[in-house]
């Protein structure tokens, strides 16, 4: 008896395959913008750089430990600080358009919440 034959997991069954003509332009544009353009594989989500982690940990901080004065300015600064240096790092550096657009509505995002 033959195993049955197994596919890969991004793979999709022939019957969900795009028909029409505006199908297969919706699924160009989603693979031209989700495409890795180092290794060829889609990309939506990665291991968080340094400035992100940063980020997150002071974020925490911050909602655990509620300082304030000197220490809670100093910490919402260094936070936004490491967002900026992601969005901007996201933004130059990106390995798709996504990222890139990411990156651009973060640090828009954050200046906006500073401004305001």
């Amino acid at each position: 008896m033959r195993p049955p034959e197994l596919r890969h997991a991004r793979e999709a069954p022939k019957s969900a395959e795009p028909t029409g003509p505006r199908e297969r332009k919706v699924r160009r544009a989603v693979r031209w913008m989700l495409l890795n353009r180092q290794t060829g594989r889609l990309t939506v989500v990665q291991w968080p750089n340094i400035s992100l982690v940063v980020f997150i940990l002071l974020s925490v901080a911050s909602h655990l430990y509620h300082s304030k004065g000197a220490v809670e300015s100093f910490v919402r600064v260094l936070g936004d600080v490491a967002l900026l240096v992601w969005a901007g790092d996201e933004l130059v550096r990106g390995v798709n358009p996504f990222r890139r657009t990411l990156g651009l509505v973060v640090i828009v995002a954050t200046i906006a919440s500073l401004i305001l």
